[in-house]
């Protein structure tokens, strides 16, 4: 059974977001003084007495906008509303109660979920500000001062909200969770592969570049396994990227890159492959993670029987630093291949954090250099006394050899090759250490 769910919900730029960052104890959200900088539905995790929820940061509700964002935000918003066992309400002591803060409410009151009244931006310690108390017009029970950038009265916050979760609620979720990042350049079907995955509208999706601002995490389970998505933003070169809203978007999708065992790199095949499609792979990488190269939009390409080869031999030049990783051509539109890419998804964070044992490595060392001796230099030649895997995640092998210098790439790409062949480690970087003898 999955965690109990709370939901933060409240009109635009009442500080939902530096809430929901408070609550959970880290920067995931991204939080500006501009209004509507959160769009999608944000999830995290909140502890309280030895308990676990999942917590949802949401965008501002204004329940009667026309504009297309904030119209897909409202529905953001109502999903997130139907998911929760509980409900934030979170409204501004500063602003004051307004139109907007009833018409919210009125619609959580007729959604029949419990919902905790919280008045945000109760800076001060005391006794509460007299426009605090007019908040109980909203018919809601008691407001809770709180406040969300010094942490004050989040306590008694978090007493009202699981007061109203039932012990039967509480129950472990056991089973790895493999990672997943999606990265790609911006419109290349990121939140649309969420969406198809998840059969819910979890990501806004828009022809809007940008659409997509945080790093929204969704958890998928099934006969694969469990599995926890980022949709990340769009990444553009540098020089097109002067919205500081931007800038924190692209810090958030390198910090998803950091915490995942698996990136999905998206390329839009009606586009084909551009330069940025490259440096966004290059992070991936750098980072030493598991990654598939899915090419998107495939339902949109007229093809014939040989359309796919020729489509995958351009790819490979274009990803020849990387030609471990494998490629598969899907469509988040129809769900073309999907499971396919969850086996894929699978395999290769299975490559990443395979560990090989010393004799055994050390038995494939032996055969590769009697198939192709080590290279020689004036008349001295590369000695390669054992090797050992030092780490996962990538796979890291020691070398343990006569002179680093002899050691050329050249081998060590032969022998990479012959240790991935051996042990299957497709999708998956591959790191050498040389140790000369007598190094520390």
């Amino acid at each position: 059974m999955a965690r109990p769910v709370i939901a933060i919900v409240g009109r635009p730029n009442v500080g939902k977001s530096t809430l929901f960052n408070k609550l959970v104890g880290e920067r995931i959200s991204i939080v500006d003084d501009t209004p509507g900088v959160t769009r999608d539905r944000i999830y995290g995790k909140v502890e309280w007495l030895d308990k676990t929820a999942d917590i949802i940061d949401t965008g501002g509700i204004e329940p009667y906008s026309d504009d297309i964002i904030l119209k897909q935000m409202r529905r953001q918003a109502e999903l997130a509303i139907d998911a929760a066992d509980v409900i934030i309400l979170v409204t501004d002591l500063k602003s004051g109660l307004v139109t907007t803060d009833i018409e919210v409410a009125t619609m959580l009151q007729k959604s029949g979920r419990p919902v905790v009244l919280c008045v945000n931006k109760c800076d001060r310690i005391g006794e509460p500000d007299p426009g605090f108390y007019e908040f109980y017009n909203l018919g809601l029970g008691d407001p809770i001062q709180v406040s969300s950038v010094h942490g004050h009265g989040t306590g008694d916050l978090l007493e009202a909200v699981f007061s109203h979760i039932p012990d039967s609620a509480w129950e472990d979720n056991d089973g790895e969770v493999i990672n997943v990042a999606v990265i790609g350049k911006p419109n290349v079907g990121k939140s649309s592969l969420i969406n198809r995955i998840t059969g819910e509208e979890r990501c806004i999706v828009s022809n809007i570049a940008g659409t997509t601002r945080d790093s929204i995490d969704t958890t998928v389970e099934n006969e694969y396994g469990i599995f926890n998505f980022t949709d990340t933003a769009g990444m553009r070169r540098k020089n097109k990227v002067d919205d500081a809203i931007e800038k924190y978007s692209i810090i958030r999708a390198k910090m998803a890159i950091e915490r995942s065992d698996v990136c999905v790199i998206m390329i839009d095949a009606t586009e084909g492959f551009t330069e940025q499609d490259s440096k966004v792979a290059g992070l991936a990488h750098e980072a030493g993670k598991a990654c598939i190269i899915a090419v998107n939009k495939w339902d949109a390409i007229e093809k014939d029987g040989t359309t796919m080869n020729s489509y995958k031999k351009d790819l490979e030049k274009d990803f020849a630093f990387m030609s471990y990783a494998p490629m598969i051509f899907i469509s988040a539109k129809t769900g073309q291949r999907l499971d396919k890419l969850f086996e894929m998804i699978k395999a290769v964070a299975n490559a990443n954090s395979m560990r090989i044992k010393t004799g055994t490595l050390n038995d494939v060392l032996a055969q590769a250099t009697a198939r192709v001796q080590p290279p020689t230099d004036k008349g001295r030649r590369l000695k390669i006394f054992y090797m050992t895997q030092a780490s996962t995640k990538p796979p890291t092998f020691v070398c343990f050899v006569n002179s680093a210098q002899l050691f050329h790439f050249s081998y060590q790409r032969y022998l990479e090759n012959r240790i991935r062949d051996t042990f299957g480690l497709e999708g998956t970087p591959i790191r050498f250490v040389i140790r000369e003898r007598g190094d520390k």
